[in-house]
């Protein structure tokens, strides 16, 4: 058995893909943020099928589905938001009217992202975190290429790799849960989508994201899936 060199086990995979699985609540953009810079800073303008999101990185593609009438869309993400605990994505307001809720308001949806990107997004890639590091602060780690299966729990997207390891350590010791680590290319900028457990069911999966609510509200359940 190998030996280990920290109390973790930090997994990075690059060659694979999975579909991202999120539901919520679904809001719009009001019509007073026409023309306003967005996060990324594209403009928003109503009639463009765009959305917020609070963690998945700009270009990000999300398939949208109305789950009360079954009406969906593709969105890109190009914004950060909704920055209201229930809601888990603000979409411009001709994605709303795709969608059939301009008069409700609100709609219980359920997101897939359908393309990561290809790096050829015209908007500039936002940093998605920042720290600052020790002089001396020193990590190790095994690495291991994985083909994952079943349904895992992602905590969130970050870009400075120093603070992925440190989340990781706290992670494993917290909830002695293996840490899976997706690497992705945006905007010619490498992201990495930090996940907990490999579950065999997703209602396992469903169980364990409630345990991590409190402390991760934006968190959400990923079906591995290899293209």
């Amino acid at each position: 058995m190998k030996k280990r060199l920290l109390s973790f086990i930090f997994t990075l995979f690059i060659s694979l893909s999975f579909a991202q699985v999120q539901t919520g609540k679904a809001s719009f953009y009001a019509d007073k943020f026409e023309g306003r810079p967005t996060a990324s800073g594209q403009k928003y303008k109503h009639s463009k099928l765009t959305a917020a999101h609070k963690t998945l990185p700009f270009g990000t593609v999300v398939k949208v589905t109305n789950l009360s009438n079954n009406q969906s869309v593709e969105v890109t993400i190009n914004d950060r938001g909704p920055y209201v605990d229930d809601r888990i994505i603000d979409l411009s307001k001709s994605a709303a009217e795709k969608l059939g809720f301009i008069n409700q308001g609100l709609a219980d949806v359920k997101l897939e992202v359908t393309d990561p990107g290809d790096g050829k997004a015209k908007a500039s890639v936002q940093m998605v975190d920042h720290v600052s590091v020790d002089e001396k602060e020193f990590y190790g780690f095994e690495i291991e290429r994985l083909i994952p299966n079943g349904f895992g729990v992602q905590i969130g997207t970050y870009q400075e790799l120093v603070n992925l390891m440190r989340l990781s350590e706290n992670l494993k010791n917290s909830y002695q849960k293996k840490v899976t680590v997706q690497v992705k290319v945006i905007n010619g900028v490498k992201y990495y989508g930090l996940i907990l457990g490999q579950f065999s069911t997703r209602p396992k999966a469903e169980q364990f994201k409630e345990e991590l609510k409190k402390k991760f509200p934006d968190a959400f359940i990923v079906e591995y899936k290899r293209l």
